[in-house]
């Protein structure tokens, strides 16, 4: 399932660089606020039963 490009970076204040996006000055406060929350949500593990933290559990052992 594609996952949505979050709009900050459709903004020309946004810098791509690899392991350090950020915003250039002067970038209006809505999208740091969106940038500081999308950062901030990469940081939260994924719990069992969510898309990308799945957990198989087997009903038998091997």
């Amino acid at each position: 399932m594609p996952r949505n490009r979050p709009e900050f970076t459709k903004s020309p204040y946004f810098v791509d660089e690899p392991g350090n996006w950020h915003l250039k000055q002067g970038a209006p406060k809505e999208q740091q606020i969106e940038l500081a929350n999308y950062l901030s949500s990469l940081e939260n593990i994924d719990e069992p039963g969510t898309i990308n933290g799945v957990q198989i559990q087997f009903p038998y052992n091997r």
